[in-house]
C-alpha cells in the first residue's frame, strides 16, 4: 500500500463491512439515510462537515442516538492538496470546536475531503490522535454524470469482508443514494455481511 498510515479497509473473518457517509449532516437526506439503515439494523459512520454540525446540531444528535459513529471531515470541506498545512489543521480543529458545543466526547476518526491530504497534514492529525480513514469502495454517488445503475455496480461488484464504502448524505449525491442505498443494504443482508460503525 502506498500510504500505509491510512486505513483503506479493515481485515476481519466475521464478514464485517463499514458503510460511511460524507458531507452531512443534511436536512431530510441524513434523516432518510438513518431510516434506511434502521430498517436493516445497519450501523455506519458519518464524516461530518463542521459547518453543517453548526447549522444542524439536532441531526447530529439523531445520528448518535441511532448508534452510529462520527468522523471529522474538516469544517469547510477543504482540499488538502490545495491548502497549506497550518490552515488545514486549524480547519480540522474548528470542527472539534463545533462538535464540543453539542457533545463532550472526542472524535478520533478523520477523512480528508476528496481523499486529498498531504503527508504533513496527516502526520499532525495522527499525532493528535486521529485515525485517517480512506476507503476501498467508492460509490461515486456525488457524480451526476453516472447513472443510478452504474453507481450501484460501483458498490456491489467491489464489496468484500472488511470493505470501507463511501456514500454521501448530501444534496448532490441524493439522486444516486436514494436508488443505491436500499439495494446495497438488501445485497448486504443477502450475503450475510454485518454493517458496523468504525471506532
Amino acid at each position: 500500500m502506498i500510504f500505509p498510515n491510512y486505513i483503506w479497509d479493515i481485515s476481519n473473518t466475521e464478514n464485517k463491512i463499514y458503510l460511511t457517509f460524507d458531507d452531512g449532516p443534511t436536512p431530510e437526506i441524513t434523516h432518510w439515510t438513518l431510516n434506511e439503515l434502521q430498517k436493516y439494523e445497519a450501523k455506519a459512520t458519518f464524516f461530518c462537515i463542521g459547518d453543517n454540525l453548526r447549522k444542524y446540531p439536532e441531526i447530529y444528535k439523531e445520528i448518535i442516538q441511532n448508534g452510529h459513529a462520527i468522523g471529522n471531515h474538516t469544517f469547510n470541506h477543504l482540499n488538502g492538496w490545495k491548502t497549506n498545512t497550518q490552515t488545514y489543521i486549524e480547519n480540522a480543529k474548528l470542527f472539534e470546536t463545533e462538535l464540543s458545543k453539542i457533545d463532550p466526547r472526542k472524535c478520533n476518526l478523520f477523512r480528508p475531503p476528496y481523499g486529498k491530504i498531504k503527508s504533513t497534514q496527516a502526520t499532525v492529525l495522527r499525532k493528535s490522535g486521529y485515525k485517517i480513514i480512506m476507503w476501498d469502495v467508492l460509490s461515486a454517488d456525488y457524480d451526476q454524470t453516472i447513472s443510478t445503475e452504474e453507481c450501484l455496480e460501483n458498490v456491489l461488484k467491489n464489496i468484500s469482508s472488511g470493505s470501507i464504502i463511501v456514500f454521501h448524505d448530501s444534496i448532490k449525491g441524493f439522486k444516486n443514494l436514494e436508488f443505491v442505498l436500499p439495494r446495497t443494504l438488501e445485497f448486504i443482508k443477502e450475503k450475510g455481511f454485518i454493517c458496523e460503525a468504525l471506532n
